[in-house]
């Protein structure tokens, strides 16, 4: 009876201690080379922000440990000094994370649970690449130091290499994405990527996981954001609009209606958009007697900086704007979230281009202006 009793107490402490176990997740981490600093923090996701939720100290052996909970698979991160290490868990992980301090590309070991093994093949990945890059960049020194007369040469000469190793890292992470679909690990994935570079791609994904990731707040908003910039993707009829000229007068996208027009969103403020105002002036030389025009609209507050850039890179086409910066109806129709963010409507009124700069939009332009 004794017997039976203290087995029926065992089985009860191993079934508490499961409980106890899927309620929270554990952190253990041990970190090499981490000289003065002693201090570790945890930081979890928060209306969709990183935000300290945790802090502890490192022992002398440079390990340390949380345990937390979480309603759902959410993101993590560990930061000490000025070293991060994104993380994924949910309650019921155990995850291990060992990091030199003194490794240059911030490569970190994790395992441990599904979606941080996941992440550790990412971050492979992106090490590999990291690699490279230290390696030409080396090479770009020595080259450097032997000819610094010639440092702007050797850079064009290099930068062919350095955009394909850009461009191989770039696919990788999107093959793993597609291969990892329905994990956090692809979702953080396809976000490395450039937005505006990507953002067609980036749409497509958040469609086809939005009934595979749910319940995460980040993955929510991200999935809303990118469903109103579906609607303005090429192949997608432009929101019409109405905008007040630099005379105050309103002039309307259907103005343009039977020819290709070019809306360029840009801003006085803004260097690269001011760097490539040439650009687009000899564009619109080239091609405004072939049934094309361009519509300027600013994000520019001040008005007299507005006309002022206009002369000053002779901008000779029609400007608007609703000096509002990025809070202008028209900039919310079109999802700008950074600039300079360019649009093509064709004559029948659809988004035909997006973001095409110098020869690109040179070559679209000859090619479609017959």
């Amino acid at each position: 009876m004794k017997l039976k009793n203290l087995s029926l107490i065992i089985l009860i402490a191993i079934a508490f201690t499961a409980c106890k176990q899927k309620d929270s997740f554990t952190i253990d981490g041990t970190f090499q080379n981490t000289g003065e600093e002693k201090k570790v923090f945890l930081y979890g996701m928060q209306s969709s922000q990183m935000v300290a939720i945790d802090s502890t100290n490192l022992s002398e052996k440079g390990e340390f440990k949380f345990i937390r909970k979480t309603p759902s698979v959410d993101f993590f991160r560990v930061s000490i000094g000025n070293h991060e290490f994104m993380l994924i868990a949910k309650n019921g992980d155990e995850i291990k994370l060992e990091a030199d301090l003194a490794d240059k590309t911030m490569a970190y070991k994790i395992s441990g649970a599904n979606e941080v093994e996941k992440l550790s093949e990412l971050n492979t990945i992106r090490n590999n690449f990291a690699k490279q890059a230290e390696k030409l960049q080396t090479e770009f020194e020595a080259k450097v130091s032997a000819q610094p007369q010639n440092r702007a040469q050797i850079l064009e000469e290099m930068r062919p290499q350095y955009q394909s190793y850009i461009n191989q890292l770039n696919s990788q992470i999107i093959k793993f994405a597609k291969d990892n679909k329905g994990t956090l690990a692809s979702f953080y994935a396809m976000n490395t990527l450039s937005p505006q570079e990507f953002e067609a791609e980036l749409v497509k994904f958040a469609d086809e996981v939005k009934d595979e990731i749910k319940g995460n707040a980040t993955v929510d908003t991200f999935v809303k954001q990118m469903a109103l910039l579906k609607a303005v993707q090429v192949g997608q009829l432009a929101p019409e609009f109405t905008i007040n000229n630099v005379d105050g007068k309103a002039i309307s996208l259907s103005d343009y209606k039977g020819k290709y027009v070019l809306l360029d969103f840009w801003a006085s403020w803004c260097q690269p958009c001011r760097q490539e105002n040439p650009n687009v002036v000899k564009a619109y030389n080239k091609f405004k007697n072939k049934n094309f025009d361009i519509l300027g609209i600013s994000l520019d507050t001040d008005k007299a900086a507005w006309l002022g850039a206009i002369k000053a890179d002779g901008l000779t086409w029609a400007h608007a704007s609703e000096l509002k910066d990025f809070n202008g109806e028209t900039i919310k129709k079109y999802q700008v979230q950074a600039i300079p963010t360019s649009f093509i409507i064709d004559p029948a009124g659809k988004i035909a281009a997006k973001n095409l700069r110098g020869e690109e939009l040179d070559a679209f332009l000859a090619k479609t202006l017959r």
